[in-house]
């Protein structure tokens, strides 16, 4: 039996590429340097803020790097102020947290987002209280995809790495989950898609909520084989 499942945030829980976009522009506003794309955004989300930074400065230009503090200084301001902006969840999320909960799993958030705003959104987006343990980038912890916090995370729930689940839907996330040797979900309906999460390794990959209960119960059924 699976006990805990341990979710990415960015395009896995929630849509918050509106909110990204939106404090990435500003902050390059601020700079006097171009506006991103959307689509750029969605590209450079996955590896934490700072590599979201320096990635949206260097489409000015290359000598744009040596502003990446101020970039980051900027953005953390910024970003602290509209980290909700615009922040659904997926359709079916809530009845996917809801039917795991019945089942007596623990859930989990771990996010390269900043430890703050990590858990500010999905404390007002879901409620307090829905997640066991939430958890962003923190100072001295190495970001995904190093497994060593979805290891910790699990630890702490009472979870073998043979009893967790990881789900997220970035290259990254796969790369963690398979690293940790849990059960690992590829979700399409995020940041990358099918294609990209493919040729990352996911071995398994969903294109709807209800399409993981199906694949837990199916996994249970035959042993978690």
């Amino acid at each position: 039996m699976y006990k805990a499942c341990i979710f990415d945030l960015d395009g896995t829980l929630a849509d918050t590429l509106e909110s990204l976009f939106f404090s990435v522009n500003q902050t390059l506003q601020e700079m006097g340097l171009p506006f991103i794309t959307e689509e750029q955004c969605r590209r450079f989300v996955g590896n934490g803020a700072r590599v979201l930074i320096e990635k949206a400065i260097l489409t000015s230009s290359e000598d744009a790097k040596s502003r990446l503090e101020e970039g980051m200084e900027r953005y953390r301001r910024i970003f602290d102020a509209n980290c909700t902006y615009h922040v659904i969840p997926y359709e079916g999320i809530e009845t996917l947290l809801d039917v795991l909960k019945k089942r007596g799993m623990k859930l989990a958030v771990l996010s390269n987002k900043p430890d703050a705003q990590a858990v500010k959104v999905v404390e007002e987006v879901f409620g307090r209280g829905r997640f066991d343990q939430i958890q962003g980038q923190k100072e001295g912890v190495p970001r995904k995809p190093d497994p060593s916090a979805a290891l910790a995370i699990a630890k702490s729930l009472g979870a073998t790495v043979e009893e967790t689940i990881y789900i997220g839907d970035s290259e990254v996330d796969i790369a963690t989950g398979r690293a940790a040797k849990m059960l690992t979900i590829g979700v399409a309906w995020g940041f990358r898609g099918a294609k990209e999460l493919k040729e990352a390794g996911a071995g398994y990959i969903v294109g709807s909520p209800d399409e993981i209960i199906k694949l837990i119960e199916k996994k249970e059924e035959n042993g978690h084989e």
